[in-house]
């Protein structure tokens, strides 16, 4: 397994698919599982499966199609990941986060990423969705930093800051736009695990504690990655479940899915929102 991919195996990745675009992308839009929908509404779409690109990983979960799709939403021209990759999957952190620096080489600004999350804040219920506002990196605290090895001077620096990793423009628009829809918008923290057992009652207990209100086995890395290399970044979770605190349920994979019928709707009235003010 290869740790970190250099510059050159990203360039490759990049050219391949500004071959295959008749569009040069300004936001990056990755969705989580259940949530593969939205892809369906993007005008003039250019699918490239996964399996077709140098280096890029290819998605194994259910709920996550694997294939890039470019094309507009809203007249802004889009690269939309249909599916994500993971870190539970087998991969490594740099082949976890290869699609982000692939939007980084193709020049685009900004990056929406969603997930599917369980509801760790007690208020939180089944079909609502967050706006993420900081998250809590335990993958990274554990020593799985997407960015370890060597540094990508050409794209950010050693040591980049994460004070406001979620851009608050964009953020404050996600808040505009819920409203005006009468969407309920939770906001929060996530907190990034790297699966993939769902966790236990304890852990729940402790990320609570810790000031989690939502859970989820992704975009912590990806995050990282964006702002490593300057994009703007929004956070969406969708919450799938309810965080069993007391032992008292059993979490499935199956219903991840099914909350994403719900979820969709609203995350794509937010994103179409988002879109039309930038």
């Amino acid at each position: 397994m290869q740790t970190y991919l250099t510059l050159e195996q990203i360039d490759q990745v990049a050219d391949a698919v500004r071959a295959k675009l008749n569009v040069k992308p300004r936001v990056g839009i990755i969705l989580g599982s259940g949530l593969n929908d939205l892809a369906a509404s993007v005008k003039g779409a250019v699918a490239i499966p996964y399996g077709d690109l140098p280096h890029w990983p290819v998605s194994t979960v259910e709920g996550h199609v694997g294939r890039l799709v470019v094309g507009e939403l809203e007249e802004q021209p889009i690269f939309v990941m249909q599916g994500r990759i993971h870190f539970y999957e087998g991969y490594s952190m740099g082949q976890v986060t290869l699609p982000v620096r692939v939007m980084q080489r193709l020049g685009l600004e900004m990056m929406i990423v969603t997930n599917a999350a369980g509801g760790v804040n007690p208020d939180f219920v089944p079909g609502d969705v967050m706006l993420i506002t900081d998250n809590l990196n335990l993958m990274g605290m554990s020593g799985l930093n997407p960015l370890m090895g060597p540094n990508l001077d050409e794209i950010g620096p050693r040591f980049p800051d994460m004070s406001q990793a979620y851009d608050k423009e964009l953020s404050m628009s996600a808040r505009k736009v819920a409203a005006e829809h009468k969407i309920t918008l939770r906001e929060g923290v996530y907190c990034g695990l790297s699966g993939p057992s769902f966790e236990s009652p304890a852990d729940l207990r402790f990320l609570r504690l810790a000031g989690t209100d939502a859970v989820g086995m992704s975009t912590v890395p990806e995050v990282i990655v964006a702002r490593h290399g300057g994009l703007r970044v929004l956070g969406l979770s969708g919450i799938s479940n309810k965080a069993n605190l007391d032992g008292s349920t059993v979490t499935t994979h199956q219903e991840v899915i099914e909350a994403g019928k719900i979820i969709t709707p609203k995350m794509e009235t937010i994103i179409r929102g988002v879109l039309k003010t930038i």
